[in-house]
């Protein structure tokens, strides 16, 4: 039997804004089970970039429940999400969010040295090994091309090993070309250590290489489909 690593039952956020209450996801039921690609897709505004925040304890479901790997994240206070992020969650935004006065390997071995592996800086030129940015290793980000600094991000997230990697539109500000390769090395990462992957994209091409594709409509799943063959 295949593990479930996230789970939602019946998840539901509401937002309080300058109009009142917005309600931004509803009764979201929903595995993902352990090596999976999972794809959300859905217009802007369906609530793809915030069920990825539940999923990572970003923001707290205001109904139903959130679990990953076993542990309810719905239960706990900042702090524990916060460790528990640290020691199992590799999180890529499309922003990037590299620490400015940081070189890329400091950058990269930063949440090692959060975690207290002594071996940090050996395993960060690792990573940057792995996205081919060891020639810009000593490169502060300002200095970077937006592909490089997503490469670093990548492997800034992929460093810890985590078991569950959380993309929310990598490619985003990317252009095709760049775009393409930093998919590539996503998957490259998931393969080389067997995380489950979700990623929030609008790009079909992308989605097409998911295992499974969950599309979102009005905060809601509108579908939820297995892919034949994920390429």
């Amino acid at each position: 039997m295949i593990a479930t690593v996230l789970s939602l039952e019946n998840a539901a956020l509401s937002l309080d804004g300058n109009a009142g209450q917005v309600d931004i996801l509803h009764d979201i039921t929903l595995s993902v089970h352990k090596g999976e690609t999972l794809g959300l897709i859905g217009p802007s505004g369906s609530g793809k970039s915030s069920l990825l925040m539940l999923m990572g304890g970003l923001e707290q479901a205001t109904g139903g429940q959130v679990t990953a790997l076993g542990q309810n994240l719905t239960r706990m206070n900042e702090d524990e999400l916060a460790r528990f992020r640290r020691n199992s969650m590799g999180i890529v935004f499309q922003n990037f969010h590299l620490i400015p006065t940081m070189t890329a390997l400091e950058n990269v071995a930063t949440p090692l040295e959060l975690a207290g592996h002594k071996d940090a800086f050996q395993r960060a030129e690792a990573e940057l090994e792995s996205v081919g940015l060891t020639h810009r290793r000593d490169h502060y980000p300002a200095q970077l091309s937006g592909g490089e600094q997503q490469r670093v991000a990548l492997a800034r997230a992929s460093a810890p090993r985590p078991q569950i990697l959380l993309a929310d539109e990598p490619t985003g500000n990317l252009d095709e070309t760049n775009g393409a390769a930093i998919i590539d090395l996503l998957l490259g990462l998931r393969d080389r250590h067997g995380a489950t992957l979700v990623l929030v994209t609008h790009s079909h091409s992308l989605a097409r290489r998911c295992d499974r594709v969950v599309r979102l409509r009005d905060g809601r799943i509108a579908d939820d489909t297995r892919q034949e063959a994920a390429e």
